[in-house]
């Protein structure tokens, strides 16, 4: 099958007898007398196709898309060689052709770095004769189509000297100078990729699109699907998509879900599932869709919109509504909200054929790991630098500008935030205004929208511009302005200002904006990520945006650079880099005040020890939950900074040792300090700190859980029960269907099984922790006498699961940061 949305896109819409068709001449030169015309004539008369140019882009791709198919589908055979030098070729063209021509046809790139490559011929082979077209055209759409280029035909008969040097050259470049172009290949190309200078010529004569023509993927989108894709065919039945916002997440995931019959969308705004609706509509061409929440409780449409605090509740979550199997497909968009209870009890309840999570900003840095809700399957990435490098999004302009009108160290902080009410009434000064008004006017902006603290914030900045001569609205939730008409008079130039407070963080785009202004500190990386992505989306003209950001001696002030540099979660070390030695997407400029340079420096200095951070880490969470974290709850909502910083440092990682920890922390309670000075301490220890190179012990260690009637030994029986049970899951699935010796597991019967249990962790466990297990004569595994006295205490199950739980999320983070 190819990517689901690909194998509909139609062909280049040339009405053939619109178009003056010369006589048959071996001479095209474009403009009406189109080159697509004549190759396609050969593509259906050709037994072997070869063709060389030095790009391919996905405009050109998609108009022979389907001719190279019909002849895939004959038994032709298609070798393709291209160039990758500058980065013109484009990798979404690269996925078309391999999602849908898969390994029928050889794609190469040419690969000596230090020649040039600029050759553009087209051969076909047949048994009558053979005929090349050589001359200017890449495969582009202008190119095959309207543009000046001129080619020239002639058939090997007639010139065989001439057609044998061409052919004999391509076969020398196409074997001994070039690289298959495999998934390890693309996928290395395509993160690399960045839009080279010569993308803006072409943008300049390319037709505006709009969006409600979008009907078919394009760019990210492809480079998505097709890892989705594959990412199923290795057999996971979830993923993560990470893209900048302004990609079209939406769109790609109406485009992934179209062939599955029941889909559920699941957002925490009603704006989003109703423009969610909107995209689906266009994508599958139906209106059999409906919502779920209010007075709307659609139950039997091939899609339902459903919002996640009604949908959420335990009340709808039961076979009266919906059956656990009931929806094919289950798309959780803004994925950093569903570690909340109801996303949870959405994700708990259904069991998809797959789960696709849709963010834009996934980190740990606020707190929340969502990659463990895809058991780390992240499957494609393009973050907002990436975004801005390959020319999808505007670059911006941004001013880190000093604020010394509002001392943060005099507002209450407290469990990660400040007071509401105090940091509300510090930023409501005159003298704070003047200073955001004086910057706002430095620079021409028609489409402004500022971020703000509160309701009354934001109302006391609407009615302080528009005193000024600014005309401003403030937007918020229950204000009397209504929201879509305060987005219309901004677009038509009645108001030049929205102050919002979070309703457009995220998935309302409002993409005629020229300028965001940050007037409230930045608490919240995901927040600050989510405002800076509302006015990077393409419009118009729009060259850029400008950013103007106020900045004061507030809490984690100094992450800011870090945030517009794009870089990696696991690049955030202690300590702040000097914001000037960082790398910024390419054409973005980011200006700082030397005093705002200053206040990084300081916060920098100020730092903590890792090990104060863990533990004041522990007691916010454990403020936040209301009761002393589990090992998941606190490997769930740890500090992405702080993790990064100690998950390979074995001495300083609660992880391993987390009774201890808790016991160096006073956060037993009486049963469990009970607990602690037994062999069961050691025997948690061992399963959070034991070497695994495959989960094949989890298993075995679920089978002695045995869903809380902890068993002293185990048989055949339970062996093959835990692990079918366990590899029947998607995640887990993977490593059995990448190895050659597993690779049919779900036709094994128990002996197979039994024989995987027995090679593997038995015989590891025997060996590693043959002080807690051995053999016995009446099972294949067995505790020895001296646990006996803690199978039936409450805290050690407790433990004993939690520590198993932990090790397999665990497991799946190291095989993705393996990957």
């Amino acid at each position: 099958m190819a990517i689901k949305g690909i194998t509909d896109i139609e062909h280049f819409p040339i009405n053939e007898k619109s178009i003056e068709m010369k006589e048959r001449s071996n001479v095209i030169t474009g403009d009406k007398n189109y080159l697509y015309y004549r190759l396609k004539e050969s593509f259906k008369n050709a037994n072997k196709i070869d063709i060389i140019v030095s790009f391919l882009m996905e405009s050109g791709v998609k108009i022979i898309l389907n001719d190279l198919k019909e002849a895939l589908d004959r038994g032709v055979k298609i070798r393709i060689l291209t160039g990758n030098y500058l980065n013109i070729t484009q990798p979404s063209a690269l996925c078309l052709l391999k999602d849908v021509l898969k390994d029928k046809i050889d794609l190469r790139f040419y690969n000596e770095k230090h020649r040039s490559f600029h050759p553009k011929a087209y051969m076909f082979h047949n048994d009558l004769d053979s005929e090349i077209y050589i001359g200017s055209s890449n495969i582009s759409k202008g190119a095959l189509t309207s543009s000046i280029e001129w080619n020239y035909r002639f058939v090997k008969s007639e010139h065989c000297k001439d057609y044998e040097d061409f052919s004999n050259t391509f076969e020398d470049l196409f074997k001994n100078h070039a690289i298959i172009v495999d998934d390890e290949v693309l996928e290395n190309y395509s993160k690399n990729w960045s839009r080279p200078n010569v993308y803006k010529d072409f943008e300049k004569v390319k037709e505006k699109e709009k969006i409600s023509d979008m009907v078919e993927p394009k760019e990210a989108q492809i480079e998505a699907l097709y890892s989705l894709k594959k990412s199923r065919e290795e057999g996971f039945d979830k993923g993560l998509v990470i893209a900048a916002t302004g990609i079209g997440k939406t769109y790609l995931a109406a485009f992934d879900s179209k062939n599955y019959n029941r889909v559920l969308f699941v957002a925490h705004r009603e704006e989003i599932i109703k423009q969610a609706k909107e995209s689906f509509m266009r994508v599958r061409k139906s209106d059999d869709m409906g919502f779920f929440y209010g007075d709307d409780k659609s139950m039997n449409n091939s899609v339902v919109f459903a919002l996640v605090q009604s949908l959420g509740k335990k009340e709808y979550l039961n076979s009266e509504y919906f059956d656990k199997e009931y929806f094919d497909y289950i798309i959780i968009d803004e994925f950093h909200h569903a570690v909340s209870n109801n996303y949870k009890n959405i994700i708990d309840y259904f069991t998809p054929k797959f789960m696709l999570g849709l963010t834009a900003t996934p980190e740990r840095l606020d707190s929340k790991d969502v990659f463990a809700l895809c058991d780390y399957n992240m499957v494609y990435e393009v973050r907002l630098k990436d975004a801005i490098n390959k020319g999808w999004l505007v670059p911006f302009r941004y001013y880190g500008i000093y604020d010394d009108t509002v001392d943060y160290s005099m507002i209450e902080f407290k469990n990660g935030k400040y007071n509401d009410k105090s940091l509300e009434e510090s930023l409501m000064i005159n003298r704070r205004s003047e200073l955001i008004l004086k910057n706002y006017l430095k620079y021409n902006s028609k489409s402004a929208m500022g971020f703000c603290s509160s309701k009354s914030h934001a109302q006391y900045m609407a009615d302080y511009f528009t005193q000024e001569k600014v005309p401003a609205l403030a937007v918020y939730s229950g204000c009397k302005v209504d929201r879509e008409d305060a987005l219309s008079k901004l677009r038509i130039g009645e108001i030049k200002v929205i102050f919002s407070v979070d309703m457009f963080n995220e998935g309302l785009d409002v993409p005629s904006i020229d300028m965001v202004m940050f007037l409230r500190p930045t608490q919240s990386p995901t927040v600050f990520l989510q405002q800076l992505g509302r006015g990077l989306r393409k419009h118009g003209d729009k060259k850029y945006l400008n950013v103007l950001d106020f900045i004061g001696n507030y809490k984690k002030a100094e992450l800011i650079p870090f945030l517009l540099s794009g870089k990696d979660r696991k690049d955030l070390k202690s300590g702040t880099k000097n914001p000037m030695t960082y790398n910024y997407p390419e054409d973005c400029f980011v200006d700082f005040d030397f005093r705002v340079i200053d206040i990084f420096k300081t916060m920098a200095e100020k730092e903590m020890s890792i090990s104060q951070k863990v533990k004041e880490e522990f007691y916010r969470i454990k403020e936040e939950i209301q009761h002393t974290p589990s090992r998941i709850e606190f490997f769930l909502n740890m500090d992405s900074a702080i993790y990064d910083n100690i998950r390979t440092k074995s001495k300083i990682n609660p992880f391993n040792k987390y009774l201890e920890f808790l016991y160096e922390n006073d956060e037993l309670i009486e049963s469990e300090i009970n607990l602690y000075n037994t062999r069961s301490k050691e025997f948690i220890n061992m399963i959070e700190t034991t070497s695994m190179r495959k989960s094949y012990k989890m298993p075995i260690f679920l089978a002695f859980y045995n869903n809380g009637n902890v068993k002293m030994k185990i048989d055949k029986d339970d062996i093959y029960d835990s692990f079918k049970a366990f590899y029947e899951k998607g995640s887990n699935k993977v490593d059995m269907l990448k190895d050659q010796n597993t690779l049919d597991f779900e036709s094994w019967d128990k002996k197979r099984y039994i024989k995987l249990a027995k090679d593997n962790p038995i015989k590891a466990l025997l060996k590693t922790h043959n002080d807690f297990f051995k053999k016995d004569d009446e099972a294949e595994l067995a505790f020895y006498n001296e646990m006996n006295e803690f199978i039936k205490d409450e805290n050690f199950k407790k433990h004993f699961k939690d520590a198993i739980d932990l090790r397999v999320l665990r497991y799946y983070e190291d095989r993705h940061n393996k990957k």
